[in-house]
């Protein structure tokens, strides 16, 4: 069985009929997370931008276009039509420039960088793990249960890369 398919199973006889208004700690969820999504892909954007390995990149932009983005859609419309206002956010950062001429320690290496994103997304999935517990609403605690599966699928992809490159903090082993 697939992991949507569970969630969706999960969810679905709760999801039919009138629903309340979200209370506070749901909208705040909801508010945060929407926050917390639009400053990881702004970190994203800057390592994308400022990286020159190419399978990093790969991945950076698969995470802005195959998740921060569609969650951002969706959170868009879901905190307009409850009647949310939308954090304030910074604007996206635009794909320019030749980033080859930055000097070292004034940008991050593609290991701090990879490993940075990363953590952000870990962020993000212990926050949807609150935003699942926390939320009386059906469809909120559903969607954050999506948006934890996108992050987490995503976060296999990033973590063989992580691997491949030895680029994983590992802690020491213990020895026996």
């Amino acid at each position: 069985m697939y992991m949507l398919d569970v969630i969706k199973s999960a969810f679905a006889p709760y999801m039919d009929g009138e629903k309340p208004p979200l209370h506070i700690g749901e909208a705040f969820n909801l508010w945060y997370y929407y926050s917390g999504v639009v400053q990881s892909k702004r970190a994203t954007e800057v390592g994308f931008n400022t990286t020159q390995d190419e399978e990093l990149k790969k991945v950076l932009e698969d995470l802005m276009r195959n998740v921060h983005d569609p969650i951002l859609r969706e959170l868009t419309e879901f905190l307009r039509n409850e009647a949310v206002s939308l954090p304030q956010t910074t604007p996206e950062k635009p794909t320019v420039g030749d980033f080859k001429d930055i000097p070292e320690g004034v940008k991050l290496t593609d290991v701090e960088i990879a490993n940075s994103i990363n953590w952000n997304e870990l962020m993000g999935i212990q926050i949807a793990t609150r935003g699942i517990i926390e939320s009386t609403r059906a469809d909120v605690g559903a969607m954050f249960a999506r948006f934890q599966v996108m992050k987490l699928t995503w976060a296999l992809t990033m973590k063989q890369l992580l691997q491949k490159r030895e680029w994983i903090s590992i802690p020491p082993y213990i020895n026996k």
